[in-house]
């Protein structure tokens, strides 16, 4: 067999057991009953070491070597090797026990981290997220740094991004925020909203999400809606890309934004070119850029006065009782700048603020300035000193995010640099999509999609994040676009 043919074929064996390993996490997420849970575990570590065995094959390898001397391939082809090359290299430094150690210890610390949660209880947790920790600390070592440990593990998730990178965008950001927050608090007019006070049974939320959903384009033939205790998007494979979401019983919005931002990503994984399949290269660019995807549908299109135009019958409809409220209150209290505790709750004034923090204490635990059973002490403080507001339990501070319990340490700065990116390459979609806003007022969502389905979807892992960024909108990364979003939407919905 040619070896370009053996090459695809190994990443095809590799992509077909990760489907099976995907399709086991969403069960374990969504339906798994609690007495499989000891089980699961075990096949999971199993299949993930069989996973991880082949991404560090010899045979792999001696592929790769051949193939990056060799003329004439495609620009995906090249693509191909430079993504899985790179893994290859940082992967091959793991020992594969040690790895089906960690995809165990990690199934083990979920299982821990949801019951902990439901009890408050970080005690319960504490043991797990120190393991979790170490097994952090030491892929660091692994995989090689110059500066950080930590630098080595945002890598996975933002290739080219650093600690030191993060610390530039972050102080300038939070000049900017925390000012403006305290003016909208102080001078503000707040947006009304008691009228969203009641009680919304999941089964009419869940019907209007569906709505939502399918009016963004995302393919329920290709997909499913599910509950699930930490939202979340998951590509089983090809043609199955499953979302999932929360309601709250009290929140008539809460549930639809999840869902819409859910969406986001999904309409990302859907819209990844076929030929990409299975080639190391069906993924979005980086975490960050996926996030941009989430985010942008989430806020910059459900947060909009455009959406709720045209949402407001169909929210009417589900719940009668809001059938005298116009678009545009709808709009504004959808839009409220509130400082809260919960990060997937927050506004999205001070949903940076919120990843602002989790930088700040995941990278002291990486590098041994925090201990982990200092956390949630750390935790309230650093919300008083970022968003003035405490936990009273550690269900509703560090014990609130999934992260750490699966070992995804690097991740949380992905969720800010996608707030960054959705709104400068929003900006470039409403200059590029004639009427843009008139398309949204009358729900058709398509000429947005066809837009980023042919200017980011479709590339899936072809380029880096920032190459990425700079192909779509002409321009470096810049967070300048994020700042005059926030500050022009809001300044108006607030009357300052």
């Amino acid at each position: 067999m040619d070896t370009l043919a053996a090459y695809k074929e190994h990443l095809r064996d590799i992509g077909k057991l990760g489907s099976a390993l995907s399709l086991l996490h969403w069960d374990q997420r969504t339906q798994l009953p609690n007495g499989g849970q000891e089980t699961r575990a075990e096949v999971v570590g199993k299949l993930t070491k069989m996973v991880f065995e082949l991404s560090i094959a010899d045979e792999l390898g001696r592929y790769l070597e051949e193939l990056e001397k060799r003329e004439g391939l495609s620009e995906e082809e090249r693509a191909s090797m430079r993504v899985v090359g790179k893994a290859y290299r940082r992967n091959k430094a793991i020992p594969p026990d040690f790895y089906e150690r960690f995809a165990i210890a990690a199934s083990k610390a979920e299982t821990t981290w949801e019951k902990a949660k439901e009890r408050s209880d970080f005690l319960l947790f504490r043991p797990h997220l120190e393991e979790m920790v170490e097994y952090a600390r030491q892929f660091a070592e692994y995989y090689g740094y110059e500066e950080s440990p930590y630098d080595a593990l945002i890598e996975e998730y933002e290739p080219g991004m650093t600690s030191r990178e993060l610390r530039a965008v972050i102080e300038p950001l939070r000049q900017e925020l925390v000012p403006f927050i305290k003016r909208l608090q102080e001078e503000g007019t707040p947006p009304e909203t008691d009228f969203l006070r009641g009680t919304f049974s999941k089964e009419e939320q869940r019907s209007l999400s569906l709505q939502a959903l399918r009016a963004i384009g995302y393919d329920f033939d290709a997909g499913r809606l599910d509950l699930a205790v930490h939202p979340f998007t998951i590509s089983i494979g090809p043609g199955d890309v499953r979302v999932t979401t929360r309601f709250l019983v009290d929140d008539p919005l809460s549930g639809l934004f999840s869902s819409l931002h859910e969406g986001g990503h999904a309409l990302y994984d859907q819209g990844i070119a076929p030929k990409l399949r299975w080639t190391g290269l069906d993924e979005g660019a980086s975490y960050g850029i996926h996030e941009s995807q989430s985010r942008m549908w989430e806020n910059l299109v459900g947060r909009s006065l455009p959406f709720w135009d045209f949402f407001q019958p169909i929210f009417v409809e589900t719940f009668p009782a809001f059938s005298g409220v116009p678009a545009e209150t709808l709009y504004r209290a959808a839009n409220v700048v509130n400082p809260s505790l919960i990060r997937v709750e927050a506004d999205e004034v001070t949903y940076n603020l919120h990843i602002m923090l989790r930088f700040e204490l995941e990278e002291g635990l990486i590098t041994g300035k925090i201990a982990a059973g200092d956390l949630p002490d750390l935790w309230r403080d650093a919300m008083d000193r970022y968003l003035g507001v405490v936990p009273e339990k550690d269900a509703d501070g560090v014990l609130q995010d999934v992260h750490w319990s699966s070992g995804l340490f690097g991740y949380f700065p992905s969720y800010m640099l996608g707030n960054l990116y959705s709104s400068q390459i929003f900006a470039c979609a409403q200059k590029e999509i004639p009427d843009l806003d008139a398309h949204s007022t009358r729900g058709d969502f398509a000429p947005l999609l066809t837009w980023l389905r042919e200017r980011v979807h479709r590339f899936g892992m072809i380029y880096e994040p920032k190459d990425l960024v700079k192909r779509i909108t002409g321009e470096n990364p810049d967070s300048s676009y994020f700042v005059r979003y926030i500050e022009e939407k809001y300044s108006q919905i607030y009357k300052l």
